[in-house]
């Protein structure tokens, strides 16, 4: 199964949105919000809510691609979300989700006992490319037990 299938699988807003998952790696997640007229705003385009939703699903996803090895010890949990939106989406937007802290740091801070913080930045595009938004996740990795 693939991240974007068990994501969409386990969170059923993911689902609700017709989310469609372009690209999950440890490096990089691309998600796109289809067109949808059920999800506008009253300016005709995506609603605020629903690029949230956008946004913290592609964080979740590269979230679940970086650590998912890590999931039999700890949960991985957003902690705190930011988002400024920037210029008017309209039709599809993508969100592009970036990992902001190495991998391996997290993983060491873990197997040190801690809990673990990083944040995961994320850009909401048009199809035209504009960036019409901008969001950052701060996650964590809650230990088992």
């Amino acid at each position: 199964m693939t991240v974007g299938e068990m994501l969409v699988a386990t969170v059923p807003m993911a689902r609700t949105l017709n989310l469609e998952f372009l690209e999950t790696t440890p490096e990089r997640a691309v998600v796109r919000l289809p067109d949808q007229a059920d999800y506008h705003n009253h300016v005709g385009g995506p609603h605020a809510g629903a690029m949230f939703t956008l946004a913290e699903s592609a964080s979740g996803a590269i979230v679940i691609a970086a650590f998912g090895d890590q999931i039999s010890r700890a949960v991985p949990l957003a902690v705190k979300a930011e988002i400024g939106y920037k210029k008017l989406a309209m039709g599809e937007v993508t969100a592009t989700a970036t990992l902001g802290r190495p991998i391996a740091d997290v993983v060491a801070e873990l197997d040190a006992g801690q809990r673990p913080e990083f944040p995961v930045a994320i850009e909401i595009t048009r199809a035209d490319g504009a960036v019409t938004g901008e969001m950052t996740v701060v996650w964590t990795l809650r230990p088992n037990g």
